[in-house]
């Protein structure tokens, strides 16, 4: 039985890759300090024998007993505001985390992926994205906690490739949804299903013509998957590439549930991109890979998650209290 370590593995994808090694045969070592991730998206986990769980922060040193085949890291802030209030955590597990992990694999001699975005493009002026585009990127902008720390995730990642012979992988994720995802974190899906459940206005920013593909949890677990089993050591996109303005895809909450919110607008955020949607030759060829399951399907799976949550974590206007972790 070979075994993978997990960091992030309380959030929302980080749980569902565990789901994915379990079931496919491995022995699952998930770790997550519990900034934003959620035991209870691993408490079904917690009964099998071949799944451990470590409480621990990866920007402190890393330490795993016994053999480590493969290293998957996504832990990491990854919704607005989650890494506008905790910066320098963001930028930390980006940097020394990374670092760390890194050197574990080496230690192990375990192939080692990473999660890095489609925010590494920022805001494109090459559309859609492909791996070979360098991407466009406020340094110093608000999003830049996030966005310059995944790619100093892919530089440092390629360096210890390069240098010391490292199995590597790196998959660049879009827009990802389903279930455990968290209600109020600033992403779109999870706000505007919230919003129409507690019978609020649908909140667009800006005119609403920005544009995102977003990609069912099932889907993108799969080429994760696939792409950390290939011998591909370069960048690849994985996304749906069916792209939609944040306008229509208000109009179809609204329709998937039901409700008769009006739209109101706001100021579109700093560097907020205005168009996002994958090139996914790449997958496609090296992988085998592309989305299977339709926004229409997978939308009605997230909304029901949505919809068995309690009152109490329906108006909870945050997922956790980060105060203690401003100055980290």
């Amino acid at each position: 039985m070979k075994t993978v370590l997990i960091t992030g593995a309380a959030g929302f994808l980080g749980s569902h890759l565990c789901d994915k090694f379990i079931a496919e045969g491995f022995k699952v070592i998930g770790m997550d300090n519990l900034i934003t991730g959620d035991k209870r998206n691993l408490e079904h986990l917690f009964k099998l024998e071949q799944f451990d769980f470590y409480h621990h922060d990866v920007t402190k040193f890393v330490h795993v007993a016994g053999k480590v085949d493969y290293i998957l890291h996504f832990a990491s802030p990854a919704s607005p505001i989650d890494y506008l209030k905790i910066p320098i955590q963001t930028l930390k597990v980006g940097s020394l985390g990374t670092h760390n992990l890194l050197g574990l694999a080496k230690e192990k001699d375990a192939r080692f992926m990473i999660a890095s975005t489609s925010e590494v493009y920022g805001d494109p002026q090459v559309h859609p994205q492909k791996e070979t585009y360098y991407g466009n990127v406020n340094t110093i902008g608000p999003r830049g906690v996030y966005d310059e720390a995944k790619r100093f995730q892919e530089s440092i990642t390629m360096a210890y490739h390069r240098f010391h012979g490292l199995d590597t992988r790196i998959a660049r994720i879009f827009n990802t949804y389903g279930p455990r995802m968290r209600l109020n974190d600033g992403r779109v899906i999870p706000a505007f299903i919230g919003q129409a459940l507690r019978g609020e206005d649908l909140t667009v920013f800006g005119d609403g013509l920005q544009t995102r593909s977003f990609c069912y949890v099932q889907d993108q677990v799969e080429g994760l998957y696939r792409l950390l089993m290939s011998d591909y050591t370069k960048p690849v996109n994985i996304g749906n590439p069916e792209e939609i303005t944040i306008l229509d895809f208000a109009k179809e909450i609204i329709k998937l549930t039901g409700t008769e919110q009006k739209i109101i607008y706001k100021e579109l955020p700093k560097d907020d991109p205005l168009q996002r949607e994958p090139d996914i030759s790449l997958a496609r060829k090296i992988l085998g890979w592309e989305p299977k399951v339709s926004r229409a399907d997978g939308m009605k799976v997230t909304y029901d998650y949505f919809k068995s949550l309690s009152k109490e974590e329906l108006h909870k206007s945050e997922h956790k209290d980060f105060s203690k972790h401003i100055r980290a």
